[in-house]
């Protein structure tokens, strides 16, 4: 087992954190605390275990004197959004916490099917070719039939669940359910003296907000929790776990069976006006519905904190991408490579397009590109390259506030 030294013990972290230090007079926002703590709001995109390197991100952010307001995120991003949002109050540094946790817990227990299947899933993320298991694929042939034709998925994420649910539980908040962290998201829970750097007038947000994308695709629709939760759980939403959410937006498909969630509000009635508004569905409203990774629509929402054109904003939307989409072709010889492709461009599409239309957004997103030399799927990685990621995410995290230029970023803003 990982200890939380063994990621933050590493040298080279260790000059990161001073030079993270030193940051701490720049500006980066508008709005500060009496504490002089700056806040910006955040999206993190997904990218399985690739994660780890958004809490390197993170921990030099936080070490530099930055505070996250808004959260938003997808699938490992989601995960980091709910965490950073549910375990202690806003203006708390939280990625220690996160970081102790991610240490003690090993990644490979999320991948909760069966075990010989386990087994072959391992085989194929580290490389070994499908014809070199052929035999066993074949001896195994009924159940890997049930996991992706029955089950629909090869691993059921309740470990992953129950984890997250026991590390809000143990949290200083105490987070059981979506009531409580929203409540805790409330401004009598904001710091006192948040406001303006410049003018001095006090933060009138009613609540710090927060964004998890998952993907319906019973009714085929993009849905923010908590804010569109009461279209599945109606009145009861306040009493559902907040890893619910978390478990909707990391269904990878096939990888883990769908979420399902039942009995929904209104069941067999025409859609009412919220689900029309909010899903833009217009049919009956079904019994119950399924969920898989939200990054097969949005992996990276920088979207959802926009401002409109030429409204300078109070604070900025830092955005933090794990992958390296775009930068090279992909390769598209062989049905795998074609699959994969096609499914990079569902998943980033939309995003992307939202980038060419706001091209000013690209001054706020650190790209850190794990995916170049990690596998996102390997839950087995080992602890040397967790650490070689966390450092990774630390040391672009670092990268990008010495570049960042708050100023300049409005001027840009100003002219749109």
């Amino acid at each position: 087992m990982m200890t939380y030294e063994d990621f933050t013990g590493q040298p080279e972290f260790q000059e990161m954190l001073k030079e993270a230090e030193k940051l701490k007079g720049k500006v980066f926002s508008d709005i500060i605390d009496s504490e002089g703590r700056q806040y910006v709001d955040l999206v993190q995109e997904g990218g399985g275990v690739l994660g780890i390197a958004l809490v390197g991100y993170t921990y030099i952010l936080e070490t530099a004197g930055i505070r996250f307001f808004n959260l938003a995120g997808t699938s490992a991003g989601a995960i980091n959004t709910l965490v950073l949002a549910g375990i202690d109050s806003i203006e708390k540094s939280k990625s220690q916490q996160v970081l102790d946790v991610l240490a003690r817990q090993d990644l490979f227990e999320f991948v909760d099917g069966d075990p010989v299947l386990k087994g072959i899933m391992q085989k194929v993320i580290d490389g070994t070719p499908i014809k070199k298991m052929w035999w066993k694929l074949l001896w195994n042939i009924k159940k890997i039939k049930k996991a992706l034709f029955v089950n629909l998925g090869l691993n059921p994420g309740k470990a992953f669940e129950k984890w997250i649910e026991e590390v809000l539980k143990e949290s200083p908040n105490q987070i059981t359910t979506i009531g409580q962290l929203k409540e805790k998201r409330d401004k009598k829970h904001f710091p006192g003296g948040l406001k303006h750097r410049v003018s001095g007038d006090p933060l009138t947000d009613e609540m710090a907000r927060i964004h998890i994308i998952a993907a319906d695709v019973t009714t085929q629709t993009k849905v923010l929790f908590p804010e569109m939760g009461h279209l599945y759980w109606g009145d009861k939403m306040n009493e559902v776990s907040p890893a619910k959410m978390v478990r909707a937006s990391m269904s990878v498909p096939f990888f883990f069976i769908p979420l399902e969630i039942g009995n929904l509000p209104g069941s067999g009635e025409p859609a009412s006006n919220e689900w029309q508004q909010l899903a833009n569905y217009h049919g009956h409203i079904p019994d119950k519905v399924k969920f898989v990774d939200g990054g097969m629509i949005s992996n990276f929402p920088i979207n959802v904190f926009h401002f409109k054109p030429g409204a300078i904003p109070r604070k900025p939307t830092f955005g933090v991408k794990l992958s390296s989409y775009r930068q090279e072709c992909a390769e598209v010889d062989d049905f795998g490579s074609f699959a994969g492709a096609m499914i990079s461009t569902m998943r980033h599409d939309a995003d992307n397009e939202f980038l060419i239309q706001n091209p000013d957004f690209e001054k706020l997103i650190c790209f850190i590109d794990a995916d170049k030399d990690f596998n996102w799927l390997n839950f087995k990685m080992s602890d040397q390259k967790k650490k070689k990621l966390f450092l990774l995410g630390a040391r672009k995290g670092l990268e990008f506030i010495q570049k960042f230029d708050w100023e300049n970023y409005k001027k840009i803003r100003a002219k749109r």
